[in-house]
């Protein structure tokens, strides 16, 4: 595998578990699960919960999309979609977390 590969791989495991992390300590912060439907409610709160759902988008996604295979009978191919979706998101966010921290030992 090549460089690149590696830190990609890398970059993508870090993003899913940094998003796992953010939806995990909302959870506990607020006792609900947090979804892309808080931007509806408007104003302030709606403006502060973006970086919330920039940072937490992946595990969202993959949370509404095996819920909705197991319990709606979704079609494979949607869930291949919104997982690939997942997964990129996932890496861009890994990889800033790479370079913020990569930023700090240099």
């Amino acid at each position: 595998m090549s460089q690149t590969q590696i830190e990609s791989f890398l970059a993508l495991g870090l993003g899913f578990a940094f998003a796992g992390l953010v939806m995990a300590l909302y959870r506990a912060w607020r006792d609900q699960p947090p979804s892309f439907s808080m931007l509806l409610a408007g104003g302030s709160s709606g403006l502060v919960s973006i970086p919330l759902l920039a940072a937490a988008g992946p595990a969202i996604i993959m949370r509404n999309t095996l819920r909705g295979r197991r319990y709606e009978r979704r079609k494979v191919h949607f869930v291949a979609i919104a997982t690939a979706i997942a997964s990129f998101w996932s890496i861009l966010i890994g990889f800033q977390l790479l370079k913020l921290v990569g930023g700090f030992f240099s």
